[in-house]
C-alpha cells in the first residue's frame, strides 16, 4: 500500500515517523556507542544545514559519497535525503580505475569523503 501512495511514501519518510513516535529507541549500534532516533535527526539536521550553507547544495545535486561504514553515513544520507540530493554510493575500498570508473558514471558534482580516504 505504502508503494502506491501518490506521492510515495520515502524511507526519510518511515524515518521521521520513527522519529516522531520513538524518539529515545535506539537506532543504530556502533562499537560501544548507542544512537537513538533522536540523535540521529539532530545529527542528520546538523549535517543538511552545513551542507546547505557550506556547500551550497541544491536539490537534484547529485553527491558522491566515499565514506566507511560507521554512523556518520547513515546521517549524511539522511541530511543529503532532506535536502532533495541524490547520493551516489560509492565503495569505500574502491581505487584506480574502478573509483574512476564509479565516479564517472556517478555524474556527481560534489564528492564527500572522510579524512582518511
Amino acid at each position: 500500500r505504502r508503494l502506491n501512495r501518490r506521492p510515495p511514501v520515502t524511507l526519510l519518510d518511515v524515518f521521521q515517523e520513527h522519529v516522531r513516535r520513538r524518539p529515545r529507541w535506539p537506532l543504530l549500534l556502533f562499537q560501544d556507542e548507542v544512537y537513538t532516533y533522536e540523535e540521529v535527526e539532530r545529527r542528520s539536521n546538523r549535517a543538511a544545514r552545513a551542507f546547505s550553507r557550506r556547500l551550497e547544495l541544491r536539490p537534484g545535486q547529485t553527491v558522491a559519497v566515499f565514506l566507511p561504514n560507521e554512523p556518520t553515513y547513515v546521517w549524511t544520507w539522511l541530511a543529503l535525503a532532506k535536502l532533495g540530493c541524490p547520493m551516489a554510493c560509492l565503495n569505500c575500498n574502491a581505487r584506480g580505475r574502478a573509483l574512476r570508473h564509479a565516479l564517472g558514471a556517478a555524474g556527481a558534482t560534489l564528492l564527500l569523503a572522510s579524512p582518511g580516504e
